[in-house]
């Protein structure tokens, strides 16, 4: 689209949302945990009583792309931006909600923030969220997991609002078919709300494993701007090992380098360059393929770049 499509995108977006929710050239890297990256030519963003059929009527009416960015912590965006509509949840999404072994919380939740209520309240199962730093609703997406444990082992239902065309409705976990790091949740799927299942447990006991897992974490996960993993672990092994032996270990393209720490954690330079982050995965993905044979699955989503040297192979 021309700017002055944009433009007029933005102004039906306005008239739906109100003008202080709609910013043309919304800046996204910065508010990712790379702090690397471009601007979305529109950016939303959603008050708890938004009118969500009405902004997917406006979205189909331009036929324009949709990016839901959450905490950004598993997200790198080109240096040329996003061509399309960055959405972002505002105030009042971040709720939670304990009833017996129940805990329902709004998509803007960080998932430590869920992992700390739930042990709180004494219930177990959810003290590996405490390292993950995205959202709840980007958790669903992804079926985040860390310390043997993942999204699907507790998840129950969430609330799902269609951008492309659709209306809000209930997901079970039958319908969004977690997958390792994966889901059936689209682009345009805005996780709403979810909750999950737990069981009871000891709040001492949980409490201690939730300091276990944040100590092992800072001794093995390097600081800095950062995604935290950036390729998914091939069955059976991990994707840092097979880095680290393909002599990979603080490897550099540009502005980013593979930690010295962890091999499948890249660092992004202050001011640097998302491009150049892109170009170390598709570096890296080459010379562990030519190495070792094995073809790495990118597990950061990777917004406004061309194909990388992963696609179509498999994992």
């Amino acid at each position: 689209m021309s700017a002055a499509d944009w433009d007029r995108l933005a102004g039906d977006l306005a008239r739906v949302l109100g003008a202080e929710a709609v910013c043309r050239e919304r800046p996204i890297g910065p508010h990712t945990t790379y702090r690397v990256g471009g601007a979305a030519r529109v950016g939303v963003t959603l008050a708890v009583d938004a009118d969500k059929a009405a902004l997917a009527e406006a979205l189909a009416a331009h036929r324009a792309d949709v990016l839901v960015v959450g905490k950004g912590s598993n997200l790198l965006v080109a240096d040329a931006g996003f061509d399309g509509v960055a959405v972002w949840l505002g105030a009042g999404h971040d709720w939670v909600e304990i009833d017996g072994t129940e805990l329902r919380a709004g998509a803007a939740t960080g998932l430590p923030v869920m992992a700390r209520r739930s042990a709180a309240a004494g219930l177990t199962g959810f003290e590996w969220a405490v390292g993950v730093p995205g959202s709840l609703g980007g958790g669903v997406r992804m079926n985040a997991g860390g310390h043997g444990a993942d999204m699907a082992a507790s998840l129950t239902r969430a609330e799902v609002a269609d951008l492309g065309g659709g209306g809000v409705e209930q997901w079970d976990v039958a319908r969004l078919n977690l997958g390792y790091r994966s889901s059936a949740l689209a682009d345009h799927h805005l996780v709403v709300w979810a909750e999950v299942g737990l069981a009871a447990g000891d709040e001492a006991a949980s409490q201690a494993l939730i300091a276990d897992i944040v100590a092992w974490r800072r001794g093995s996960q390097p600081g800095g701007q950062n995604t935290g993993s950036v390729f998914a672990n091939p069955r059976g092994d991990h994707a840092g090992r097979i880095i680290d032996a393909a002599g990979l270990k603080g490897c550099r393209v540009g502005t980013a380098r593979v930690s010295d720490k962890h091999a499948n954690f890249f660092i992004a330079d202050r001011d640097g360059s998302a491009d150049d982050v892109f170009a170390l995965m598709c570096d890296v993905f080459a010379r562990v393929e030519a190495r070792s044979g094995v073809s790495l699955r990118p597990e950061t989503r990777l917004v406004g770049f061309g194909p990388g040297p992963w696609s179509g192979r498999a994992g």
